[in-house]
């Protein structure tokens, strides 16, 4: 369309030109440079521009065509258009006018009520406001005082209890039930809540409410206190079903230290008195109720010292136990809560707190509270147990009275402590026990030795020997019993054996003094053997075990060097090597040995003769030197350990006799013509005499 526009507007420019002029040269010339400026602002126009693309789009909307009538009125066309929307709005905008005058008219009118009513209220506000005023003040004071209402209900909520709570906290005619705790642990939050009055400026309302609070505590701890004391007097520790209510008591009083130990004195000045009743019944059986009428009476045993004691004892261990059981459940059933009301107690009261003194330890509070419920009992068992030691002269019951002792002695240290005052009972009587027994002991030795002549003639360990061993026998049967388990139970025998079998053995080598070899070893071997054999069952004396194995050794060896020297002088060896000991390897020595008296032919021929004569019954003969030895194996193991021994000092005179038959040995002889060497005279090898003699 743009191109035939262009077309269309090009044809008449055309003819003009070839036309003739009818206007002048410069007109001419203005027309031509419009036209060549508007065909070149055509022409530079982007026809991606937007706003010819959106008229070319309402040009094709319209169904515009492209004819000389249409380019010649569409100029028109739109203006025309243009002025009849212009005429619509200015229409429009004359019935907004309208209405806008008319919403005018209207304010105006409202502004004028509103103008009235501003008045009215200005008027209204200026008569009601000093009522207004008055009820705002009113209705603050109002706020105020409900505040301070709420304020004194809760400050007495707090910090007061009412009559009956107090007649229930402090009259005695009250029980000391559920509802009694209750005011007490409140009364207890009011004491502690009055730290917080006592911060403020003005003290005095904190320090009457802490007096009072602390008056009502001090009554119902004094209420609480006389009433365990009560409770006491009918309690019965064997019935497992203790109150609860007493424990309770009991945990809440500890908060009061001073309080709290009075009760458990009395208390405990109570069950020692029961306790060794209990003990008086169960001895003598004078007991009426029906419990102990099965059960005999533990004299009935007195003729038996050891059961005696052992009954006394295992009377106390039981009762200890129940009672420890019986006031674990009274005290200790709720953990620490007593440890803890204590500890409470001594910052409430920390005039009574020693700075020294160790943290309050419930266990140990209980094992000495047992401890003093026993004291009584402790002292009956004292005497009586020291009664029966001293009354024996036997060292075995005294010891073995000890052992027992020591025994329980252990068990109770579990149950008490080791600074239980009972414990100290025991250490007392267990030392009593062992001074008997060592006394009773020395007694025994004392009479022995004053018997002691000779030893037997069969060289056996001697009577008193004997008897001590059987008696330290039943003494290390009764140690091991009694401290089975423990860690030094090896030291704590030596102290035994230093009274029940140094002594006789000493006796017995004063015995052995007067004895000579072989007979003094023999006599050694047999009494330690004896003693040995007794120890060798119990671990506890391996270390006297060895002693004496050492020792036998050392007495062994002696016999050995008996025996060898028997042999060597009963088969004439002896001479020979005396002769011999000068002698060197050196061949100027040996040349010089049938020189020596001992060689010489006839000598010689003798020496060989005693040895041939001895070798047959040498062992035999040897082993009678020996024959009272109650060991037979060791008289065969000392008799054939002498005979190697010979056996080497026959290799050495043999050699001898070899190297110096050699040097005087003349080749230029036959053997015939040869003098008769020492082999010859003495013609014994070392072969043959180990086969004899093995």
């Amino acid at each position: 369309m743009s191109v035939s526009y262009f077309q269309e507007r090009g044809t008449p420019a055309s003819g003009d030109v070839l036309s003739p002029a009818t206007t002048s040269l410069g007109g001419a010339s203005r027309g031509a440079n419009a036209l060549s400026s508007r065909i070149t602002s055509v022409l530079s126009a982007s026809y991606a521009d937007l706003e010819i693309r959106d008229a070319l789009e309402t040009l094709d909307t319209r169904g515009v065509r492209n004819t000389a009538e249409t380019r010649r009125q569409i100029r028109l066309d739109v203006q025309k258009e243009v002025i009849e929307c212009n005429g619509e709005i200015v229409k429009d905008f004359g019935q907004v006018a309208e209405q806008l005058k008319r919403i005018g008219t209207a304010i105006s009118s409202l502004n004028s009520y509103c103008a009235d009513m501003r008045s009215h209220i200005a008027a209204a506000n200026k008569e009601t406001g000093p009522v207004l005023e008055e009820a705002t003040g009113l209705i603050n004071q109002r706020k105020q005082v409900e505040s301070k209402q709420q304020i004194l209900q809760a400050f007495n909520s707090h910090f007061l209890i009412s009559d009956e709570e107090a007649t229930v906290l402090t009259s005695t005619a009250e029980p000391v039930n559920e509802e009694f705790f209750q005011v007490l642990t409140r009364v207890k939050k009011i004491h502690h809540d009055c730290q917080v009055l006592l911060g403020t400026e003005d003290q005095r309302l904190g320090l009457e409410i802490l007096e009072q609070s602390s008056k009502q505590l001090n009554a119902a701890f004094q209420k609480l206190y006389r009433w365990i004391q009560r409770e006491f007097k009918t309690l019965d520790l064997e019935n497992p079903q203790i109150s609860a209510s007493v424990r309770r008591s009991l945990r809440v009083l500890a908060e009061r230290p001073t309080l709290f130990q009075s009760c458990l004195d009395s208390f405990a000045e109570a069950r020692e008195s029961i306790l060794s009743d209990s003990f008086h019944s169960a001895l003598t059986g004078s007991a009426s109720d029906a419990e102990h009428i099965a059960t005999k009476p533990i004299e009935f045993q007195a003729h038996d010292p050891l059961r005696y004691v052992g009954d006394m004892l295992a009377w106390v261990h039981s009762t200890t136990v129940s009672e420890r059981e019986a006031l674990e459940n009274l005290f200790i059933s709720d953990g620490d809560e007593i440890k803890r009301s204590i500890q409470e107690g001594l910052e409430s009261e920390p005039w009574l707190k020693d700075e020294e003194a160790e943290i309050f330890d419930g266990r140990k509070a209980l094992s000495q509270l047992v401890g003093r419920d026993l004291a009584s009992v402790a002292r009956v068992l004292r005497q009586r147990t020291e009664q029966v030691v001293q009354s024996h002269d036997d060292a075995t019951l005294a010891y073995k009275i000890a052992n027992l002792i020591g025994f329980y002695k252990g068990m109770f240290a579990k149950l008490l402590g080791t600074d239980s005052d009972v414990l100290e009972v025991f250490t007392t009587l267990e030392a009593s026990a062992m001074r008997q027994f060592r006394a009773n002991m020395r007694d025994y030795v004392a009479a022995v030795q004053s018997d002691i002549a000779v030893p037997p003639q069969d060289l056996s360990p001697p009577d008193f020997l004997d008897d001590a061993l059987q008696t330290l026998k039943v003494l290390a049967k009764s140690y091991d019993t009694s401290s089975a388990g423990a860690e030094d139970q090896e030291q704590g025998f030596q102290a035994v054996l230093a009274e029940a079998l140094d002594p006789f053995m000493s006796g017995c080598v004063n015995l052995q003094k007067g004895l000579q070899q072989p007979d003094s070893a023999v006599f050694a071997i047999n009494c330690l053997f004896a003693a040995k054999d007794v120890l060798s069952a119990f671990t506890f004396a391996s270390e006297r075990v060895e002693e004496m194995e050492d020792t036998i050794s050392e007495q062994v060896a002696q016999l050995v060097d008996y025996q060898h020297e028997y042999l060597l002088h009963e088969s004439g060896l002896a001479t020979l090597l005396e002769a011999l000991e000068p002698i060197t390897d050196d061949e100027e020595s040996l040349k010089t040995i049938p020189e020596l008296e001992p060689f010489k032919r006839d000598a010689l021929v003798a020496a060989s003769q005693q040895l041939d004569e001895f070798l047959p019954s040498a062992l035999i003969d040897a082993a009678e030197n020996l024959k009272r030895l109650k060991n037979r194996k060791m008289i065969q193991d000392i008799t054939e350990e002498a005979a190697a021994s010979f056996c080497e000092d026959f290799e050495v005179v043999e050699s001898k006799i070899i190297a110096a038959d050699d040097l005087t040995y003349d080749e230029d002889k036959e053997d015939e013509e040869q003098e008769p060497g020492l082999r010859d005279l003495f013609p014994r090898t070392s072969g043959e005499i180990r086969v004899l003699l093995s």
